[in-house]
């Protein structure tokens, strides 16, 4: 536990095991100390599919709840989703969710009433009440209303007000969706089928121990989604983390699509329509890099996290942003990373190109991401940036950069790792980059 007093708010939120790192306790009193930051307002709260999910729910609701704040139950939903429902009626929003974290990890994310993650300093204030102790207690006539509500079909009217839905229904498009037993399952089946799409599903019961596949949807585990496109010859592969706020494809081939290429051929799209800054943090291929600057657009890049991408594309008034992990998004639409958004939204582009077209204009580089377990994740990186002088950005970690590519070493925001990402126009050397780097920790840690 007092490694979490130390930082509180990681990357993405707070996560950790649960009952070990993140326990109800914590819940209550982080939410007690939301609601006196807001002064007991309105907070609509929602969950994904895990387990501990209802528990950490109920302890979050109390918290909420004595300190004065209305409460909207959205229950079971997409984290865009309830994204979109705060920016439009609440003074704030706690997400349950461990969102990619393996299957023991849960989460709570807090959103702003401008559908965004608070920023670090809000971030910081809140830490403060909930390290201080420092409660509003409300008067046993003045606690906290609850009520229930569903974020899901103004969500999906939104997405679809943003595409060409006619377009989309014309082409009666098969789609294989893997929700993996997330919060998805909510949102994109009955999506694609209201857009025209003959809808295949896997995973689409609401499970929270995941039992098919990790909550993260990588090419490795997504065996039987890709299996299945070319089974059914589908047009479209689509496969969500747990939480759904992010998404990854696989095209009418059978072939997993790179994130960092999903994110380049949105941020193409984008710019076609519209001129401007895109938006991406530094863990993102070069590939949209050349992209952004082939169809006359501004790069720029931000530490990781998709709260940093949204809180610039916002400040610079981007066209496009995202993460190469799936994460896109759509300012149109909201600011937050949004799975189903990014379906409706490639599905309109293969209306013209088959998405294999698609990736094929995308310039070709090799990724490797690996990772190292590491106790003492600070340490060794004051000691890894202390060994390097020259060619080096420390945006967010330490990024390495070499002529035929670079390194990013980074400590994860949620779990015990540090993370090597390696890029290069060439396989071989990628992989060697990559080796570098994970010798380079342990040969410090």
């Amino acid at each position: 536990m007092n490694s979490i007093m130390k930082q509180i708010f990681g990357t993405d939120g707070v996560r950790g095991i649960v009952n070990k790192e993140l326990t109800p306790k914590l819940a209550l009193e982080l939410c007690m100390s939301l609601g006196t930051f807001i002064d007991g307002g309105g907070v609509a709260i929602g969950r994904d599919t895990r387990i501990s999910g209802e528990m950490f729910k109920n302890a979050a609701i109390s918290g909420l709840l004595a300190t004065g704040c209305k409460v909207v139950d959205l229950g079971i939903a997409p984290t865009p989703a309830i994204d979109y429902y705060v920016r439009d009626e609440m003074d704030a929003g706690i997400i349950i969710t461990a969102s990619h974290n393996p299957r023991e990890y849960n989460g709570l994310k807090f959103i702003a009433r401008d559908g965004i993650g608070f920023n670090r300093e809000e971030e910081r204030k809140i830490e403060k009440i909930y390290n201080e102790k420092n409660f509003r207690n409300a008067e046993w006539d003045g606690t906290g209303a609850l009520s229930t509500n569903d974020a899901i079909q103004r969500y999906k009217d939104g997405i679809k007000k943003l595409v060409n839905v006619e377009k989309i229904q014309k082409r009666n498009f098969k789609v294989v969706v893997d929700t993996g037993c997330g919060a998805g399952g909510i949102v994109t089946p009955s999506l694609l089928r209201e857009l025209g799409c003959t809808v295949i599903t896997l995973n689409a019961q609401l499970d929270g121990t995941f039992p098919k596949r990790p909550p993260e949807p990588t090419g490795e585990v997504l065996g039987d989604l890709i299996t299945l496109v070319k089974r059914s010859g589908a047009d479209l592969g689509v496969a969500h983390d747990g939480d759904a706020d992010r998404v990854v494809f696989v095209d009418e081939n059978g072939s997993f699509v790179s994130e960092d290429v999903s994110l380049a051929i949105c941020a193409k799209d984008a710019l076609q329509e519209r001129k401007g800054i895109v938006v991406t943090p530094v863990s993102s291929s070069l590939c949209v890099k050349d992209v952004v600057e082939q169809y006359g657009g501004n790069l720029v890049w931000t530490p990781i996290g998709s709260i940093h991408v949204a809180r610039k594309m916002i400040e610079l008034g981007a066209v496009f942003g995202g993460e190469g992990n799936g994460g896109l998004i759509f300012p149109k639409h909201q600011y937050c990373r949004d799975g189903a958004m990014a379906v409706a939204k490639v599905l309109e582009m293969i209306c013209e190109k088959r998405m294999s077209q698609l990736v094929e204009e995308i310039p070709r580089y090799y990724n490797v991401k690996k990772k190292v377990k590491v106790i003492d994740k600070e340490g060794v990186m004051e000691t890894v940036l202390g060994k390097l002088k020259n060619n080096i950005d420390a945006t967010d970690g330490v990024k390495i950069w070499y002529e035929e590519g670079w390194v990013l070493i980074r400590p994860s925001g949620t779990e015990p790792i540090i993370r090597i990402y390696a890029e290069s126009k060439s396989k071989e050397r990628v992989n060697e980059l990559a080796q570098d780097g994970i010798n380079l920790i342990k040969q410090v840690s």
